[in-house]
């Protein structure tokens, strides 16, 4: 086992310490945070691989919808106006999908927010995730945090100038990455992507490509933090979603003080010390460049690294892990009050551990069934309402649609037998990805028959019409009734359209003009 003074402490300084606290928009002061190493570090890496993968990867997924569809699995189909999404499709007029899932988007992250904290901040963030692998690439090129800063402040040489170019180069081809995948979302990947790099693209594509580069390069390479503490709502948002209950990154001063890198003579000199060697290995991990000891800030985006590396410190002091931690506020208050013999007095680690060394049973530690609580039940039970919601009606809605519009203009012609005719615009949309046959038929209006411009049948009471897939067919439609038959000057029927084969229908209740002089 390591002694306090032999854990190397590591020259660190936090960006916003609480010993000299920051103007609130202060030039950036550059953050060179070190590589950590352990569990939570893992899980960063893991999250890392599978977001970039489902983004990177995604648009060029197929997926067979017949010869009448495009088969790229997830589409927005801007020209055509249509969101493909798998075996899903969403017109304009069902925009209310995606209106709910952002809906139960918002709802999630209160539900994460209110349980765990800004987990979505420090782990699936489009800011971390990028953030995250643009330092990947800057570690492997110049090193880590050291050789980093040794070379940030060298001068300027042949091989600095090398690094430096390679480092940039390689985020504007992650930046072009990131943009190039991003414009395939909207229309065939292997087509466009044959396009860009032949130079028959659209102008438009270039574009967004080129904005996109700019701003993954400069928020992921040159930003960085700044982006989460200056740009980003969110954390000035979030600590109304939390409450004694919520799991935050917390430095746990009830074990860790009164910090000390000599314990053995402080002990020795009869006073009170921490499990805090004061090595800032957590301020050397953070990439928001913060010091967690000072307590909950606007830039911890709970990355929990911060943990990991104090754990491995731990660990070789001999010490249990969770000096720095997950936590509720409730618990942490509750060991505060042991710790200070009820608020009496200062930090007083032994108060919490027995003879042996051990904790005390009267340490409050987390349980999972803390963070189920009513507000939790509220948020799940909104989610998965919403969600419900809209998986009843995306499987009970209609592929067939019917719309009508009258004639304004004149509303009713008499005809030289004395019938009235009213003419109509009719609509029929077939919203599936197969041709089809729609029988539209009247119901109601006594002894009237339709006629169909440009079909060539005889006037009838129903007449079959060819859809083609995924489109809209807009009919002329001629009603007439005769004049003995007439019961008033605005009489109400109905179209119904009806596919035969799927037995889907749908009906829109028109009106029938005639003058007064036919009653």
């Amino acid at each position: 086992m390591l002694d306090n003074t032999q854990v190397e402490r590591l020259e660190a300084e936090a960006v916003n310490s609480a010993k000299v606290r920051q103007p609130l928009y202060a030039a950036r002061k550059k953050v060179f945070p070190k590589r950590a190493s352990g569990s939570f570090r893992q899980f960063k890496w893991l999250v890392m691989a599978i977001t970039l993968g489902i983004y990177y990867l995604t648009p060029w997924l197929r997926w067979d919808r017949g010869p009448f569809a495009p088969d790229q699995a997830v589409l927005l189909d801007v020209a055509n106006r249509r969101f493909y999404f798998f075996f899903i499709e969403i017109w304009p007029q069902e925009f209310y999908y995606v209106a709910g899932l952002l809906v139960m988007a918002g709802v999630g992250l209160f539900l994460i927010t209110s349980t765990v904290g800004r987990a979505w901040c420090g782990y699936t963030c489009p800011q971390t995730v990028w953030v995250d692998l643009f330092l990947v690439v800057e570690r492997a090129i110049e090193g880590d945090r050291n050789a980093r800063m040794k070379l940030d402040a060298g001068p300027w040489t042949a091989r600095k100038l090398a690094l430096r170019v390679s480092k940039h180069a390689i985020w504007l081809v992650i930046g072009a990455a990131t943009g190039g995948a991003w414009i395939f979302y909207f229309a065939d990947a292997p087509t466009l992507a044959g396009e860009l790099f032949t130079g028959t693209a659209a102008p438009v594509a270039y574009i967004t490509v080129a904005v996109l580069t700019a701003t993954t390069y400069t928020f992921g390479g040159l930003m960085r933090e700044q982006v989460c503490t200056y740009m980003c709502p969110w954390p000035r948002i979030q600590a109304a979603m939390l409450d004694e209950n919520s799991l935050t990154v917390t430095y746990n001063d009830w074990r860790g003080e009164p910090r000390s890198r000599h314990a053995k003579k402080v002990l020795a000199a009869g006073q009170p010390v921490g499990d805090c060697v004061d090595c800032n290995a957590c301020v050397a991990v953070c990439p928001m460049g913060i010091d967690i000891r000072d307590g909950q800030q606007l830039e911890c985006i709970t990355c929990a690294l911060c943990i990991d590396a104090c754990d491995g410190v731990m660990d070789k002091l001999g010490r249990e892990h969770g000096l720095i931690s997950y936590a509720t506020l409730s618990d942490y208050n509750a060991n505060m009050m042991l710790a200070t013999a009820g608020g009496s007095g200062s930090v007083n680690p032994s108060l919490v551990r027995t003879a042996d060394g051990l904790f005390s049973d009267k340490v409050a530690h987390f349980h999972i069934r803390k963070i189920f609580r009513p507000r939790t039940y509220v948020y799940m039970g909104l989610w998965s309402l919403i969600g419900l919601g809209l998986l009843y009606s995306l499987l009970t809605r209609d592929r067939l649609e019917v719309n009508v519009l009258h004639d304004r203009n004149p509303q009713f012609v008499t005809l030289s037998d004395g019938s009235i005719r009213n003419g109509y615009t009719v609509k029929l949309l077939n919203m599936i990805p197969e041709p089809r046959t729609i029988v539209v038929t009247l119901e109601g209006l006594e002894g009237a028959e339709m006629s169909v411009v440009g079909v060539d049948l005889p006037a009838g009471r129903s007449v079959p019409i060819s859809v083609e897939p995924d489109r809209l067919k807009m009919l002329k439609v001629f009603v007439r009734q005769p004049a003995g038959q007439i019961h008033g000057t605005a009489q109400t029927f109905k179209f119904r359209a009806e596919d035969k084969a799927s037995f889907e229908s749908d009906e829109y209740t028109a009106t029938f003009n005639a003058p007064e002089i036919a009653r």
